[in-house]
């Protein structure tokens, strides 16, 4: 065992990692185990757990080519190569009305649109998500939409990576980036950075799963102990999904991951956080009657042909689907699921603005994003901001 942590220590961090160095990292540390613990039911698992995944770089931006967009939309010379591009952050509740307004300054200022919601990166997932309509996604290029499949896990890394790259990509065209969206970890991991650990590699997560199922309660942390004894501390004995990450970690990334959580934070722009802050009442009026609209519109049928082509996936559990597919399975009347939607909304609305205001130098408005005077202070502020770094003087 003293020989596996030695070569987790010792080895260079990479997400290439061979499958045979993680192999023989975790048979070293399966067998330390067994021999610690006695061979009674034990046989070991390292033949069986072995990373069969290929490495998959983060996952590119959709490409917007569908629609020509005027030239006369680009943005204004002052957000230029010569100084750090400015990217607007658009940030609030759920229905706060972020995609109205991120239109409309999207089209007076040549902006592009970067989504930030972890549910409206799957295709198909269209009722429950309130996307962009198909109309206001041909006003102007929109990305990170449609980008997986259901089945396909979409992670904060994977998210970061694909916004970071679009990010440059966007202000490369001389255009403003505006990211918009609900998701606080995603915006989180766009900004501050996750800790840079190798990808997820399905394969070596499987085996380790049919392992816990196999073996003794407690193997994995035990597993974990012997690997990483400082992420084993922190993390409790019952959270399979962070006990897997964390074995993952050591074995593909050759490191502890107590050792590699230093964080990657974004760099390169200027960020102009605007936050959305309706009154609270009307915000649960907007999202009661939107829940009922989603129901109204088929969400229940889309469900069905979700479920009906990928199974009872993770992505299913969010807030909309959840009810519908408990109106499927015979659980709840149509009626009850609405209700049971609307106040799952009513409570992430909540949540969501208890994680936004940690967010530093937020602008907030006391307005929905489609009334005007939310639109009126985002100009200024947006016009002060390019305006303030280029040496001229701010608008009146």
């Amino acid at each position: 065992m003293v020989a596996a942590v030695s070569a987790l220590k010792g080895a260079s961090f990479s997400p290439n990692t061979t499958r045979a160095k993680s192999t023989r990292a975790l048979e070293s540390a399966e067998k330390g185990l067994i021999l610690r613990e006695g061979p009674e039911k034990h046989t070991s698992e390292a033949k069986a757990i072995v990373d069969s995944a290929e490495f998959k770089p983060g996952i590119n931006p959709r490409p917007t080519d569908r629609v020509s967009f005027p030239t006369s939309r680009l943005a204004p010379k002052e957000n230029s190569p010569d100084i750090e591009p400015l990217a607007v952050l658009l940030l609030g509740p759920t229905g706060s009305g972020k995609t109205a307004l991120s239109l409309a300054l999207g089209e007076q200022f040549g902006g592009e649109i970067i989504s930030c919601d972890s549910v409206a990166v799957y295709r198909g997932m269209d009722l429950g998500t309130a996307k962009p309509t198909a109309e206001e996604q041909a006003r102007l290029p929109h990305h990170l939409i449609d980008v997986a499949d259901p089945d396909e896990p979409f992670t904060a890394g994977a998210y970061s990576r694909a916004a970071r790259a679009t990010l440059r990509e966007i202000a490369g065209r001389g255009r403003l980036p505006i990211v918009t969206g609900g998701t606080g970890l995603y915006l989180c991991a766009l900004t501050e950075g996750l800790f840079a650990g190798p990808e997820r590699q399905a394969g070596l997560r499987t085996r380790l799963e049919k392992s816990r199922q196999r073996q003794a309660e407690g193997w994995l942390h035990r597993l974990l102990a012997r690997l990483d004894p400082v992420s084993a501390t922190r993390i409790h004995a019952n959270d399979t999904p962070k006990l897997i990450r964390a074995i993952e970690v050591c074995l593909a990334g050759r490191k502890p991951m107590s050792e590699v959580m230093a964080r990657d934070p974004l760099t390169g722009f200027r960020l102009l956080r605007i936050g959305l802050n309706p009154p609270r009442q009307e915000l649960y009026d907007r999202l009661n009657r939107r829940a009922e609209a989603m129901f109204a519109a088929g969400l229940v049928q889309e469900t069905r042909r979700l479920l009906d082509r990928y199974g009872p996936v993770k992505a299913l559990d969010s807030l909309g689907y959840r009810q519908a597919l408990a109106v499927l399975a015979g659980s709840l009347t149509i009626e009850d699921a609405i209700k049971a939607a609307q106040q799952g909304h009513r409570n992430y609305a909540k949540r969501q603005l208890t994680w936004f205001r940690r967010e530093p130098d937020v602008h907030w408005l006391t307005a929905f994003g489609d009334q005007p005077e939310a639109l009126l202070i985002a100009v200024h502020l947006i016009q002060e901001h390019l305006h303030l770094h280029s040496g001229m003087q701010s608008p009146p």
